[in-house]
């Protein structure tokens, strides 16, 4: 059996196993055998001294008897969870039952022996037990990069249009009235409902996000309010919907916009009652969870057309968020420009870099139509195609491919003029944006080499967009 160990201090610990029986031929027999295969033994001869032992010292493994004097293994197994102690405790009778195996697992113990045992059945058990740790602690290091991943992290901005975001984010974000935040593609508006829910009361519950237009209607409806099974054709199980999924936490929906009319109307009804029907269920659930919207649609707009509901946008508009574009808070920019910088440098593992005065002026200078997405884009080509050290005015304009800001902030990037073909006898706007649509996902495709992701930061549209729209365009 290869032991598992652990490194302190720059060599490999063996693991440390606490014996704890009230026969000494037994204690000596396993201490023997345990220590040849490379571990750490400490011996007690009943759970009263194992107790005194574990106040002193840690140990990962506790190979105990049940039956002993003074103290027994389950009632060691008791203190041993009231006073969380850690360590992996198996336990090991000469007189077990059945009830008994149950009710020490019912205590916290991973496992149950029988004796007598062979070598190679403790062994084997210690191995499954120290893979089911490093699982553990895998699943613990994987959980918190994903928190990590899914939290905000500190919010960079030296412009007073920001500064009073976050105030009304401090504000607001313990209370569980729905929110609106507004504002251009790319501006920030999903890391503001995340400060939302991660600064307030729900931090430790579910944030769920959704666009509401990279989704096809007819899915639509299913993904937010579930469905029952048999409730159409794919239905083959139950299945929660994402509102559900968010319960006690925040449902982030993005593009609200795009959000059907029939959609609407259900979506107000949950907003005013607190409860909801799964497609093709009788049963009504009430669910707790606060909603924060987005849109980079003027919604008033909407609704005298009846593209939007009057009364969902009254509800939903009970805080209003509104994240201005870049180009109005230009102050940022170097602040936004260093961070990028520096995180990609971190992340692709190359040499400290930095922006020349001249290059940092025309990022200023520039008026990111993308907003804060497309300067990350052209941060992150800057570290992967540039050297290190500093980067020069040229360097910029060279990995812009020849777009810098003009006097006035004015992009000079080459262009392509897209053609596309329209009846002068039957005009349709719609199949002319849809061809328009079409050109212009093929081009990002081929500029990033067919990366799905890099193409829909390029456009300024989500992936699960592209998807969708890429399918709907039989585009491979």
């Amino acid at each position: 059996m290869r032991r598992r160990a652990t490194r302190t201090g720059g060599r490999m610990a063996a693991d440390r196993i606490l014996v704890v029986d009230d026969e000494e031929s037994m204690r000596d027999v396993l201490k023997r055998m345990l220590t040849a295969e490379g571990y750490n033994v400490s011996l007690a001869e009943n759970g009263k001294k194992a107790l005194a032992l574990m106040e002193k010292e840690r140990f990962d493994y506790i190979l105990c008897d049940i039956r002993m004097p003074v103290m027994g293994g389950l009632e060691l197994l008791r203190e041993i969870t009231s006073r969380k102690i850690p360590g992996t405790a198996i336990m090991m009778s000469a007189f077990g039952t059945v009830e008994t195996a149950v009710e020490a697992m019912k205590l916290g113990a991973y496992d149950y022996i029988s004796k007598p045992f062979m070598s190679d059945e403790i062994l084997l058990t210690l191995r499954k037990a120290q893979e089911r740790e490093g699982l553990r602690k895998e699943n613990e290091a994987l959980r918190e990069e994903v928190e990590r991943a899914v939290r905000p992290g500190k919010l960079l901005y030296a412009s007073r249009a920001m500064e009073d975001v976050v105030r009304m984010v401090e504000k607001v974000k313990d209370y569980d009235t729905t929110a609106l935040v507004t504002g251009e593609s790319g501006t920030g508006k999903e890391l503001i409902a995340r400060m939302l829910h991660y600064g307030g009361m729900r931090k430790d519950s579910p944030f769920v996000a959704i666009n509401c237009g990279a989704i096809p209607e007819t899915l639509l409806e299913s993904e937010l309010f579930g469905h029952r099974k048999g409730a159409f054709t794919e239905a083959k199980s139950d299945r929660a919907g994402l509102i559900e999924k968010a319960n006690g936490g925040t449902l982030f929906l993005d593009e609200i916009g795009e959000l059907p009319i029939m959609l609407q109307t259900k979506l107000l009804r949950f907003l005013q009652e607190g409860e909801l029907r799964r497609l093709g269920d009788t049963e009504v659930r009430k669910v707790n969870v606060r909603i924060v919207a987005a849109t980079a649609r003027e919604l008033e707009q909407e609704i005298p057309a009846g593209s939007f509901r009057e009364d969902l946008y009254y509800r939903l508009n009970v805080i209003r968020i509104h994240v201005s574009p870049l180009r109005e808070r230009r102050e940022d920019i170097p602040l936004l420009a260093q961070h990028f910088l520096a995180t990609f440098c971190r992340k692709f593992r190359k040499g400290e870099m930095r922006f020349s005065p001249e290059a940092m002026e025309t990022l200023t200078g520039h008026d990111w139509r993308g907003n804060v997405r497309e300067l990350e884009n052209l941060i992150e080509r800057c570290v992967l195609l540039g050297g290190e050290g500093e980067v020069s005015l040229d360097q910029l304009v060279s990995i812009w491919e020849g777009g810098v800001a003009g006097e006035k902030g004015g992009d000079r990037s080459p262009r392509l003029i897209i053609r596309v073909p329209v009846s002068v006898v039957d005009p349709d706007l719609k199949n002319a944006v849809k061809e328009m649509e079409r050109q212009m996902i093929r081009l990002a495709l081929e500029r990033t080499g067919g990366s799905r992701p890099k193409a829909a930061e390029l456009l300024g549209i989500s992936h699960p967009a592209l998807l969708y729209k890429a399918k709907e365009y039989g585009i491979n």
